[in-house]
């Protein structure tokens, strides 16, 4: 297992992937995210399907969380139920109901509420009533602004939800 303190100092660095070249971005070889590459594209998972958290590299965690969801359905949604406070007939609904958002989203949307001190549904609530900007608005309105102490403690979950699923933070993104 991978010790918190480096999975921090890995999450706290990622910020610098905002300058780094396309290909520092592409899936870690064997990840989660490449062997499912081969699969059918969904809105979700296309490339051009990007969160739009203002971050390139949370944005590339969040994808890589939605292959995550995809391979550990009940891990994901037990993650955000028990250390989100996320209702889970809601997170369930959205994951394999009529409306299917990324696992990436709805993980987001409760991370930046668990942050911003809000029920995880005002933050899912937002992002249905206008995703068209990305996450970035949505944060700035809940007062998460990049470089804030909220949104070090949202790269901290991120770590920490790593940690519990065993899962090593991508080496592309450290």
């Amino acid at each position: 297992m991978i010790p918190r303190s480096l999975l921090l100092v890995s999450v706290f660095g990622l910020s610098a992937l905002a300058h780094a070249s396309p290909q520092a971005t592409a899936p870690v070889a064997g990840s989660d995210a490449e062997r499912t590459a081969g699969a059918a594209a969904t809105p979700a998972s296309a490339p051009d399907a990007r969160p739009g958290t203002g971050d390139p590299a949370i944005d590339h965690l969040l994808t890589d969380i939605d292959a995550y969801a995809a391979r550990h359905r009940d891990a994901f949604i037990d993650e955000l139920v028990r250390y989100f406070d996320a209702p889970r007939p809601l997170v369930t609904d959205l994951l394999v109901g009529e409306r299917r958002w990324s696992a990436g989203d709805v993980y987001y949307a409760c991370a930046l509420a668990r942050v911003a001190g809000r029920p995880c549904r005002a933050l899912l609530d937002a992002w249905a009533a206008d995703s068209s900007q990305g996450w970035a608005p949505i944060a700035a309105r809940m007062g998460v602004a990049k470089g804030s102490p909220q949104a070090r403690r949202l790269r901290g979950g991120i770590a920490e939800s790593y940690e519990r699923w065993a899962r090593p933070l991508p080496v592309d993104t450290r």
